[in-house]
């Protein structure tokens, strides 16, 4: 009885989250209550409205990174692990958790998902559980991420592939401007 009771509570605790508190329009409100739902939200972090969390105690997401608009981070399948100066575009889908294709009862395998320093992700990109993406990696727009990315490639389509090199020394840190809120 006890057990079914908390079941309801952490089911309307994400539920109430993930519906109503991530679209409050006033970004330190919203911010407040990610940093809350998350174990580990490193400093100078930033969400839009819209991101959807799920599992969020295994989540991580390292310094200055910025979340756009309508993002989905799960976390029930393995570790979701975002380095520091990750860019996450609108409409992203970070998964841990899938069907097993192969099994005849349509069970769900799952895999960590590390996302590693300077990482930009693109908007619309579908990212499979199980998969490294390397330091400073570019995934393009609408790209699904069936395999881990090198460091310093960018990679794009479906499924992703290496389509050139990023020329880049990684100096940047990221910051949210005022129109980012």
């Amino acid at each position: 009885m006890i057990t079914s009771i908390k079941i309801f509570l952490v089911a309307f605790w994400n539920y109430v989250f993930n519906r109503w508190i991530m679209f409050i329009p006033f970004h330190n409100i919203r911010m407040f209550f990610i940093r809350r739902m998350l174990l580990k939200v490193g400093k100078k972090s930033n969400a839009l409205m819209g991101l959807e969390i799920r599992k969020g105690k295994n989540i991580s997401i390292g310094d200055h990174c910025v979340i756009n608009r309508n993002v989905l981070l799960d976390g029930r399948g393995g570790k979701l692990s975002i380095g520091n100066n990750v860019d996450i575009a609108q409409e992203t889908n970070i998964w841990t958790l899938e069907h097993d294709v192969h099994d005849d009862y349509h069970r769900d395998k799952g895999g960590s998902v590390t996302i590693e320093d300077h990482v930009w992700i693109a908007s619309r990109v579908t990212i499979l559980p199980g998969i490294t993406i390397g330091k400073g990696a570019v995934v393009a727009s609408g790209s699904v991420v069936t395999k881990d990315v090198p460091s310093m490639s960018i990679v794009g389509g479906i499924p992703a592939k290496v389509i050139g090199q990023r020329n880049s020394k990684l100096l940047y840190q990221l910051h949210h401007q005022p129109w980012f809120q």
